[in-house]
């Protein structure tokens, strides 16, 4: 590569330093923003790029991220020696069975280590399944590695998109609990098991939390690797007479088998394809301290709020608010004690903008990660915080902006270090989500991360706190209970 083709080192500027410095400058060329554009005979909000960059430019600050990340790796990226560790029993484990699980503990690398395997093993061509949140930084591991193999990364919503145009020797499975549904395969678990099948690569899984709900989640997980250990069970159903201590559940006067009860037989299974490293092994200290805030809504929303629980319906000159069911009741009023709702024609409002001015008043001059649950919870954040706030990592990490992230996709495979605290705008149903998403800044340096829940006062989100925090999910049985309260 020549010297025109990348930027110059700024005098005194380390490697890192330029690495950062260009990462920066693509942030800001990537920066976008929603613009009303022509389409036809009307005008359509779109995502377009904020400023008009050209080719030569755009191409020159990507050869220099790669460029300075290169020289940064020849200088002594080094693994710790628990990773190598792993590395070598990962590259035993695939080379005789075709496939290892990393269960790896939040922030302990498995990223990195899952690189560094396909590296040890001689991969060629590695395609790298995650979240789309989380590419970029896998990206910039890679480019720090510089290892002679190529790679593809790509969120599993675009993986059709990618699915027959190459060949992969190996595939890194990232959040791989996340195809574990029951009783039937997820689209995206048949979609992974499709490319395996074409492709007959080495497989890497990836997770935190192999199973967050049931052991029985192991299975679509691995069904599609010839190697695992469930292989001569053709479908969950024969691998659950087995495996699964089958229940009877009832929904809506019905009664169906419940699958959710995994017998702890799947997890002896899997020990022989399975490398599990915890944060304490790997020296973390760091504690997770968690403060609750109140405020009070506006009181015209308390006064919806009463009305929908008596009459379950609001009737507006244009719109309609329905809660005819338990489980219709729950959702609006999960919505509305955080200052939204979401009609019966699809149309979603801000009907309060409270919690979102509390957090940008008790927080302002602090750089935080503000979780939210409902997409309209982000439209009541951007008009409070405007340009302070950015849903891109590369622009959160370096820049003065806030970051906002939905919970369920920014619960795994980021990491919010930068930030100094974590702020929750509402709190999710499920308890995976409440431990996964809490742990986003840890790091090994780090020794005390501090996460605020912002409640909305006599709401329902300390009920739902309760049982997640107990690591159980809040259903609609919880709500029934905790009705007569609220």
């Amino acid at each position: 590569m020549e010297s025109k083709d990348i930027i110059e080192r700024v005098i005194g500027y380390s490697d890192k330093e330029m690495y950062e410095y260009c990462l920066l400058l693509d942030s800001v060329i990537n920066a976008t923003i929603i613009k009303d554009v022509k389409v036809g005979n009307k005008k359509e909000k779109m995502e377009v790029f904020k400023y008009d960059t050209d080719k030569d430019t755009k191409n020159r600050i990507s050869n220099s991220i790669k460029h300075y990340a290169k020289l940064m790796g020849e200088k002594g990226l080094s693994f710790r020696d628990y990773q190598l560790d792993i590395i070598d029993r990962g590259s035993e484990c695939i080379n005789k069975h075709g496939f290892v699980y990393l269960a790896m503990e939040v922030r302990t690398g498995k990223t990195l280590t899952s690189l560094g395997i396909c590296r040890k093993i001689g991969s060629k061509s590695v395609l790298f399944v995650t979240k789309k949140k989380a590419i970029s930084s896998i990206e910039n591991d890679y480019a720090l590695l510089s290892p002679s193999y190529s790679i593809d990364v790509i969120n599993y919503e675009s993986l059709h998109t990618i699915a027959g145009t190459k060949n992969w020797d190996a595939i890194i499975i990232d959040e791989a609990h996340s195809l574990g549904a029951l009783p039937k395969p997820s689209a995206r678990a048949i979609a992974v098991a499709d490319i395996i099948k074409k492709n007959k690569p080495k497989v890497i899984l990836l997770s935190g939390t192999p199973t967050p709900e049931s052991y029985g989640q192991m299975y679509h997980q691995v069904y599609g690797i010839p190697g695992n250990p469930f292989k001569e069970y053709k479908t969950f159903y024969k691998f659950a007479a087995d495996y699964v201590d089958v229940k009877q559940k009832k929904v809506n006067s019905m009664f169906i088998n419940d699958y959710s009860h995994g017998k702890e037989s799947i997890l002896n299974e899997m020990k022989p394809y399975t490398i599990s490293y915890t944060q304490q092994e790997a020296g973390f200290e760091s504690k997770i301290k968690e403060e609750i805030l109140y405020c009070s809504l506006k009181p015209s929303t308390y006064n919806m709020i009463k009305r929908l629980k008596n009459d379950l319906v609001i009737q507006g000159k244009e719109e309609v608010i329905l809660a005819d069911t338990s489980v219709k009741l729950m959702t609006k009023l999960h919505q509305m004690y955080s200052g939204t709702v979401k009609f019966e024609s699809g149309k979603s409002m801000v009907i309060d903008t409270t919690k979102a001015e509390f957090i940008k008043e008790n927080f302002e001059g602090c750089k935080i990660g503000i979780f939210y649950k409902f997409k309209e919870e982000y439209e009541a954040l951007k008009q409070v915080f405007g340009d302070e706030l950015t849903t891109e990592l590369d622009e959160f990490n370096n820049s003065w902006k806030n970051i906002a992230l939905q919970i369920v996709s920014g619960r795994e495979g980021i990491s919010l270090r930068l930030a100094e605290y974590l702020v929750y705008y509402n709190i999710d149903f499920s308890a995976t989500s409440y431990w996964q998403s809490r742990d986003r800044m840890t790091t090994k340096e780090r020794k005390e991360n501090t996460i605020y829940w912002v409640f909305s006062k006599d709401g329902i989100e300390d009920k739902i706190y309760k049982a997640v925090s107990d690591k159980k999910d809040y259903t609609v049985n919880h709500f029934k209970k905790d009705l007569l309260s609220l």
